[in-house]
């Protein structure tokens, strides 16, 4: 096929598939845990580790790994401190995160803004072999974790009151919980970018909760979901020349909004 006569596009969709399975995953706990905007507020957070590593000299994608992870454990002790609202630890850390990056972004030269720019909308010719090795080995690990640790995250994600009864560490599971999602969400910046990483990671699990009838089967529609709309998006992507991020995120909306209407259709007709 044409689309893998381009190196950059083998990459491409490598990556794109373990996201498709990543993100959906992460997505449904973060939906029933009413931490949608976790997602969101850890990609704006991703964009200060990006503009530190410009102005410092160093490797952007290193920087966005290190600042990501500090933000996820540091989510975790606002939430802990306002646990009725949890929602202002979010809207705390992504207002910090965008200012401390905007204003990182104005001492950098010129060339350093646009390549955050491109961290911003994401493009598929900056994934790199070492990004989409990172994205095999979490695919592998949250696949491993979930087989093995289902019940536990279970338990937590419905009730965390009960999760710390049963003895859980609640605590620390939260907050790897976090780390990871903040991971997953460094590596997939690149390729979705800053501004739409969140809706790869929620449009999916919102999708399978639509139609799945059961946890486990909200979660493997989920992955299929996302299988279905990550490599429709990257095969427009390349044959129209839209932008990677932008083009899954508009093929998750309409199969969010054709799914919900064929809902919405047979419930007028069964009345």
């Amino acid at each position: 096929m044409i689309i893998f006569q381009h190196e950059f596009m083998l990459r491409a969709f490598l990556a794109a598939l373990s996201i498709s399975v990543i993100a959906p995953l992460l997505g449904v706990f973060l939906i029933i845990r009413r931490l949608s905007l976790i997602a969101d507020t850890l990609s704006h957070v991703s964009l200060a580790g990006v503009a530190l590593g410009f102005v410092l000299n160093l490797n952007p994608n290193l920087m966005t790994f290190l600042i990501v992870i500090l933000a996820a454990i540091f989510l975790e002790y606002l939430r802990m401190l306002y646990k009725t609202y949890s929602e202002v630890s979010i809207a705390i850390l992504m207002a910090g995160g965008l200012a401390f990056a905007l204003v990182l972004m104005s001492f950098g030269k010129t060339d350093n803004v646009i390549s955050i720019q491109q961290y911003l909308f994401g493009s598929i010719t900056m994934i790199n072999w070492a990004q989409v090795k990172i994205l095999i080995v979490l695919l592998l690990v949250l696949l491993v974790a979930f087989a093995l640790f289902k019940r536990p995250m279970y338990v937590m994600t419905f009730d965390e009151a009960t999760a710390f009864v049963d003895g859980l560490p609640v605590r620390s599971m939260s907050i790897v919980f976090n780390v990871i999602t903040g991971v997953t969400i460094a590596v997939m910046i690149p390729i979705a970018g800053a501004l739409l990483v969140s809706a790869i990671m929620i449009l999916p699990a919102a999708i399978g909760m639509r139609i799945g009838k059961s946890f486990t089967s909200v979660i493997f529609i989920s992955m299929v979901i996302g299988v279905i709309g990550v490599i429709s998006g990257l095969y427009s992507s390349f044959y129209l020349g839209t932008p990677a991020g932008a083009s899954i995120t508009l093929v998750f909306i309409f199969l969010f909004l054709a799914i919900n209407g064929s809902k919405s259709l047979s419930t007028i007709f069964k009345r």
